[in-house]
C-alpha cells in the first residue's frame, strides 16, 4: 500500500502541499497547533483512510486493470487534494477517534 511519504516523493508541487498540510492536521502537541507533524500518525491514519474507502469501493467491473487497492489510493489522494483548498479541514480519521 502507497504511503504519505510515497505520495509526498511521486507527486508534483500540489500532491506535496497537500501531504504537507495533511501532516500539519496532525501535530506532535495538541496544546500548540504550530508544533511539528507527527508523521507517524499521519502515516497510520492514510492508511486507515485507503482502507476505508477500499471497504466502501463497488467492485471493479469486469477486465479492469485497476485493483481496489489501487484504485482506494488514487481516491485517498484525491481526496488530500481536495481537502487541501479548504481552510481548517480536519482529518477524518481523527474525527472518527474523537481526536482534534
Amino acid at each position: 500500500m502507497i504511503t504519505l511519504h510515497d505520495v509526498f516523493q511521486r507527486g508534483n508541487d500540489r500532491v506535496k502541499a497537500a501531504v504537507m498540510a495533511f501532516g500539519a492536521r496532525h501535530p506532535i502537541s495538541l496544546a500548540d497547533p504550530e508544533s511539528e507533524p507527527d508523521w507517524k500518525k499521519a502515516e497510520k491514519h492514510f492508511t486507515y483512510l485507503i482502507e476505508m474507502i477500499m471497504g466502501s469501493a463497488a467492485l471493479p467491473s469486469p477486465g479492469s486493470a485497476d485493483g481496489p487497492v489501487r484504485r482506494a489510493e488514487n481516491a485517498a489522494v484525491g481526496f488530500l487534494l481536495a481537502v487541501n483548498v479548504q481552510p481548517d479541514y480536519r482529518c477524518p480519521i481523527c474525527v472518527k477517534m474523537g481526536g482534534i
